[in-house]
């Protein structure tokens, strides 16, 4: 390598660190975190390629780590380690991102194989990337160059530069968690903790106490005080995901958090100062639901600052190829298989189905056809029963109506683009010279376009 290696190790144990340390000394430069907190800070603060994180630390733990490296860096690679390994926690960190799992306690020689293995496919990864030229549109983890993730992106990176509370709308599995991720890594506030609470899985007698935490003998059950996610999250973000489900009761007090600043927990008659930025998402027509009397009005004016939208899946066939490709090397490689890519009749599939569970379920589909495969590559009969019947049809009216008309337009010439580089692609086997030729144009000009619509042209040969 042209420049040292860095590394990051993060285990509350010293003798750990060092040890890790030690045996990677000729390998890379190595710096070291004792707890979650100091290792979140340094991964906001300066670019690692491998980072080496025990599970449970103090702070935040090893999921939470690897969760805020994969949404600030996702080309940087991460190592989990710990000495209560269970096959959980190894398929939760492979299918987080994670490149292995370590088992403690280790053989120093093996543990020096699989970093140095993830600094090497780093390597790679970051030469490949170079040779293909400026990367598709993006913000952190989110995948995809539509018109309608562009304009997503801009009011993201615009939210992140702004210490206001954010909603996120979109139907689920848009990926609005993804979408908070990166706004908190990408703020003032990245060196301290992103907590998630999905408010809708949250017991209805449990809300309260676990927003604002509680004292002893608050209620049946409270043997002993306890803060709440406001009071984990202070100095960072609390991402309230579905904050539609929460019941009204635990919305005045939410409300009055948002206002004042400050919570009480359940049971106390002092309130507790917390600074916190609050980003919010749900599913529902939160209107909707104020004019029902579901939601409170006040509340959702407080959290109506600043609003985004993120698009179906079904707006934004064009990205479908672009996420296929992007889940299948990351379901590749938490299964340990090596798959070339989609054959050309199984990538018309996925573009033509409407994918109603969205991002969440084409991931879904993908990981199976990674399991199922039985060739190089992924064919339409590796696909779910309902994916692989699927036709690709031209651009749907009614959501090109609800474009204003130079977008619907945009909308629509992106859409046949698209479908018409994967036909020439499929033709040619993938031939960039002999498609550009029958295109009439130039190859550089080819690549340019395949690149714009998240197409690479070995996933047809």
């Amino acid at each position: 390598m042209s420049e040292r290696a860095r590394v990051l190790v993060a285990d509350d144990k010293e003798n750990m660190r060092r040890l890790v340390a030690r045996i990677l000394a000729d390998a890379a430069t190595v710096e070291e975190a004792e707890d979650g907190a100091r290792a979140l800070a340094l991964v906001a603060s300066r670019p690692y390629d491998v980072v080496v994180t025990d599970i449970r630390m103090p702070g935040a733990d090893g999921f939470e780590l690897l969760a805020a490296v994969k949404a600030r860096a996702p080309e940087t690679e991460v190592v989990m380690m710990t000495g209560y390994a269970t096959v959980a926690d190894a398929v939760r960190a492979m299918r987080a991102g994670a490149f292995d799992y370590l088992e403690k306690p280790f053989d120093p020689d093996a543990a020096q194989g699989v970093i140095e293995r993830a600094l090497e496919h780093k390597r790679l990864a970051d030469a490949a990337r170079a040779a293909a030229g400026p990367a598709a549109p993006g913000f952190h983890n989110l995948v995809g160059g539509s018109a309608r993730m562009r304009e997503a992106y801009g009011l993201l990176e615009k939210a992140a530069g702004l210490d206001i509370t954010v909603l996120l709308l979109g139907e689920t599995g848009t990926g609005k968690e993804l979408a908070a991720r990166a706004v908190h890594y990408h703020s003032a506030r990245r060196e301290r903790r992103f907590v998630p609470v999905n408010c809708g899985a949250l017991p209805g007698e449990l809300v309260e106490s676990e927003l604002f935490g509680h004292v002893r003998g608050a209620f049946t059950g409270a043997a002993a005080a306890r803060p709440g996610l406001f009071e984990e999250a202070n100095g960072g973000t609390l991402f309230l995901d579905e904050v539609g489900e929460l019941p009204l009761p635990a919305q005045v007090k939410l409300n009055r958090a948002l206002q004042e600043k400050e919570i009480r927990r359940v049971g106390d008659t002092q309130p507790v100062k917390v600074d916190v930025r609050v980003i919010a998402a749900t599913h529902r027509d939160l209107r909707e639901e104020v004019r029902a009397g579901r939601f409170r009005e006040d509340l959702f004016y407080r959290l109506h600052v600043f609003p985004v939208a993120l698009p179906p899946l079904r707006e934004r066939a064009e990205d479908v190829a672009l996420l296929a490709v992007h889940f299948l090397e990351k379901h590749a490689r938490a299964a340990r298989r090596t798959l070339e890519g989609f054959e050309p009749e199984a990538l018309r599939r996925l573009a033509g189905y409407a994918w109603p569970g969205n991002v969440r379920e084409l991931g879904n589909a993908v990981e199976r056809a990674v399991a199922v495969a039985a060739g190089p590559r992924i064919g339409p009969a590796d696909l779910p029963a309902e994916v692989g019947a699927a036709a690709p049809g031209p651009a749907d009216p009614a959501t090109l109506a609800r474009l204003p008309f130079k977008e619907a337009v945009a909308e629509a010439r992106d859409r046949i683009s698209r479908d018409y580089l994967v036909a020439l692609l499929a033709e040619f086997g993938g031939n960039v010279t002999r498609a550009a030729e029958r295109a009439g144009m130039e190859r550089e000009s080819l690549h340019r376009l395949l690149r714009k619509h998240g197409l690479r042209s070995d996933d047809f040969k």
